[in-house]
């Protein structure tokens, strides 16, 4: 069997980090963040220049048509440089509406796939300890939106968002578009720096086919995970990376502070922690991609991403002591990004309580990979 990426694979990666390493520098951050800026339109611009913003939108919308491999690799390449910019869930959410949505919606299918409208979604709240904040009721030929969305990734630049809404029938994706009458807007930012919306909508009306059926969110939310946890594996790892490199210079006692035992065994740690998560997650991008069942490696690579931005950050931090407080030194701005991916990921207790759930119910191997496949057994 061949693990090696494709000639194909290894060129996105290699443009994405190269993208990602110019436009993302230090001094670049620095200046971001100074600019009270809450995404990188720039940045953007590159992206939908070079494809990037596309890889996972169907040929037929205009897109690339390529899968989560592809994806994760970019993503992956983000997460290094801190791009801020919304490459996985713009994409992810044009490629559920284009495989889901009705023929009405394909127009914005292709305006994604173009650049022209930046979509967005909000997955929190189905593992948020106060659930989902959005309710759907039928009225006429259609539905009526009431309630709130806590903190729409981009809401006050995208053009529309897939967010959960509780219905008659069970949870489901809605396609809330962000102009609409009855929706209002309050604008926020995360301790990371992205901008942020709350929504409020007062009886926003939906066509009936702006409610997906339930096998949307089901085919969405593994793959919104393994986003993010892509997203988190880049973080780390450049964290780690960057971490290395200053215990290297940092002479305490006129020695390395990287030669101290103690200092070694906690990085050793954080690079297990790391590995663990990249292996975690390519078994879910293999399964997705392969359209294998992945409910339980999905949840496993959701708690991994959340234990090993904790772990990997708190490491950090701590060897690097006082200058890691310090916000004129970059390490800080990966611990933000780190906190950032796992509070949206909905924190690793919320996860082992579903992942139990799907153990107490699949128990005759106990958890086995390839359960799915040989439900006999």
């Amino acid at each position: 069997m061949d693990f090696q990426l494709s000639d194909d694979q290894r060129a996105i990666a290699e443009m994405a980090g190269s993208l990602f390493g110019d436009l993302c520098s230090d001094d670049r951050l620095r200046a971001f963040t100074s600019s009270g800026e809450r995404w990188m339109p720039d940045l953007w611009a590159k992206c939908v220049e070079t494809g990037l913003h596309a890889l996972a939108i169907p040929e037929a919308a205009g897109g690339s048509g390529l899968g989560m491999t592809e994806l994760m690799l970019v993503l992956e390449a983000q997460g290094r440089g801190l791009g801020m910019v919304p490459l996985g869930r713009h994409q992810l959410a044009a490629a559920t509406l284009d495989r889901f949505g009705a023929a009405a919606h394909q127009p914005l299918v292709e305006q994604a796939a173009t650049g022209e409208a930046l979509l967005s979604l909000a997955l929190d709240g189905l593992a948020g300890s106060t659930g989902v904040a959005l309710e759907a009721r039928p009225e006429g030929d259609g539905f009526a939106l009431h309630g709130r969305v806590p903190a729409l990734p981009l809401g006050m630049e995208s053009a529309a968002a897939l967010v959960p809404a509780t219905t008659p029938d069970g949870l489901r994706l809605v396609l809330l578009r962000l102009d609409a009458e009855g929706l209002d807007k309050l604008p926020g930012v995360l301790t990371h720096g992205e901008g942020v919306a709350e929504l409020h909508c007062r009886g926003v009306l939906l066509g009936a086919a702006d409610v997906l059926p339930a096998a949307a969110l089901a085919w969405l939310e593994p793959r919104a995970i393994a986003a993010l946890a892509a997203l988190q594996l880049g973080v780390s790892a450049e964290q780690v990376r960057r971490t290395v490199a200053y215990v290297s210079e940092r002479v305490q006692f006129e020695r390395p502070i990287g030669s101290f035992q103690a200092v070694q065994m906690s990085l050793a740690d954080a690079h297990m922690d790391i590995e663990a998560l990249r292996s975690t997650l390519w078994q879910l991008v293999y399964r997705l991609d392969a359209d294998l069942p992945a409910g339980p490696e999905a949840l496993a690579t959701r708690y991994l991403a959340c234990e090993t931005g904790h772990r990997v950050g708190h490491r950090a931090q701590h060897v690097h002591g006082g200058i890691g407080v310090d916000l004129t030194y970059p390490i800080h701005r990966y611990l933000y990004w780190s906190r950032a991916l796992g509070l949206a990921l909905g924190g690793s207790a919320a996860t082992l309580e579903r992942l139990g759930d799907w153990l107490a119910d699949n128990d005759t191997l106990g958890w086995k990979y390839d359960l799915a496949e040989h439900p006999t057994l």
